[in-house]
């Protein structure tokens, strides 16, 4: 079985975009009248799945993907509080029915209602719903909701740790994830994402997160940003702080995705990182769409990446499939209770 653990709903009906813009330009006009979500019909959800991720996902030899809402279109700084929590529930919604849809194919993940100067724990009423009622398995978490200004707290701090409480309770992971970026300094998927996963990254070494929470799981996304490549330098920062070695102090709670565009650099990533912290994932359809014109393949079909390292069988077991039933136990259970 092969669990692809980072997919987005980036082909969404064209009816949830235009619910967004009337949203977002009632935020300039007041006067404009309150937009309602038009019709979605269920033969419209499965034509834009059947026809791109779910037929990407069985020609790529996959099996599910655990889904979420399109990244970018967070967009936590855009309006206030409860624009973002307005938002949320659509997406949330719409992946569910994606899931009710496609049970064998798509497990749901909730982006969350952050926003700017928010506290986190306004977030957690949205992750419970989605995990009790809706049967999430996990949640994506924006560590920057300012996008691209970085104007809150680091994860470290205990302005975070409520929200960190209920994950626990819940038993179920996070994907440190940031939405678009309205820094003009930095490219959302080409810097911001990037950035962000190695700031995150940087944090933790920072600061005793994991030993707060020794039961925490956080998925780090796009290959950990630069940490693999960098790792000698993380061990000598994290030496140079008086923290213990990275593998006691943050690997056994962070993951990394295979989010990572071109075979040398999955090399890297699994001659660098334990196989026990890598998750298989594509992103698709996310950052890169296009065919690498070296290769003639997509660059998002990591599955060609991983299959042509030189590891053990069991190795690649882990990443498929066994890595993210661990990190993800409500998507083991599931799997468990249909005899998978």
């Amino acid at each position: 079985m092969i669990i692809d653990c980072h997919g987005h709903y980036t082909t969404a009906p064209g009816q949830l975009q235009t619910f967004r813009d009337a949203q977002i330009a009632r935020l300039s006009d007041p006067t404009l009248p309150a937009p309602v979500l038009e019709k979605i019909s269920d033969d419209e959800i499965r034509e834009s799945i059947e026809n791109n991720q779910l037929r990407a996902l069985k020609e790529r030899g996959a099996d599910m993907t655990i889904f979420s809402p399109k990244a970018s279109a967070m967009a936590h700084h855009i309006g206030d509080e409860a624009t973002s929590q307005v938002w949320t529930a659509i997406n949330n919604d719409l992946i569910h029915r994606v899931v009710t849809l496609f049970p064998e194919n798509f497990f749901g993940v909730c982006q969350l209602p952050q926003s700017v100067g928010v506290p986190i724990e306004n977030s957690i009423a949205e992750l419970e719903r989605c995990v009790t009622q809706l049967g999430f398995v996990g949640c994506n978490l924006n560590p920057d909701p300012s996008g691209g200004m970085w104007s809150g707290r680091p994860l470290t701090d205990k302005s975070w740790y409520p929200f960190f409480e209920k994950l626990v309770e819940l038993d179920v992971p996070a994907m440190i994830h940031v939405s678009g970026s309205c820094n003009e300094n930095f490219h959302a998927t080409g810097a911001h994402y990037i950035n962000a996963d190695t700031t995150a990254f940087m944090q933790f070494i920072q600061g005793d997160l994991f030993r707060d929470f020794p039961d925490l799981r956080l998925i780090i996304p796009h290959g950990g940003g630069a940490v693999p490549y960098h790792w000698g330098r993380y061990r000598g920062l994290a030496d140079m702080l008086g923290k213990p070695k990275l593998t006691d102090h943050i690997m056994r709670n962070v993951y990394f995705d295979t989010c990572v565009y071109h075979l040398p650099g999955i090399k890297l990533l699994f001659e660098v990182i334990d196989v026990d912290n890598i998750l298989f994932a594509s992103e698709m359809f996310g950052a890169v769409k296009g065919i690498d014109p070296e290769t003639g393949h997509y660059f998002d079909d990591t599955k060609r990446y991983v299959d042509a390292l030189e590891i053990s069988a069991a190795a690649k077991a882990k990443v498929y499939e066994g890595n993210a039933r661990r990190v993800y136990p409500r998507l083991d259970a599931m799997l468990s209770a249909r005899g998978l």
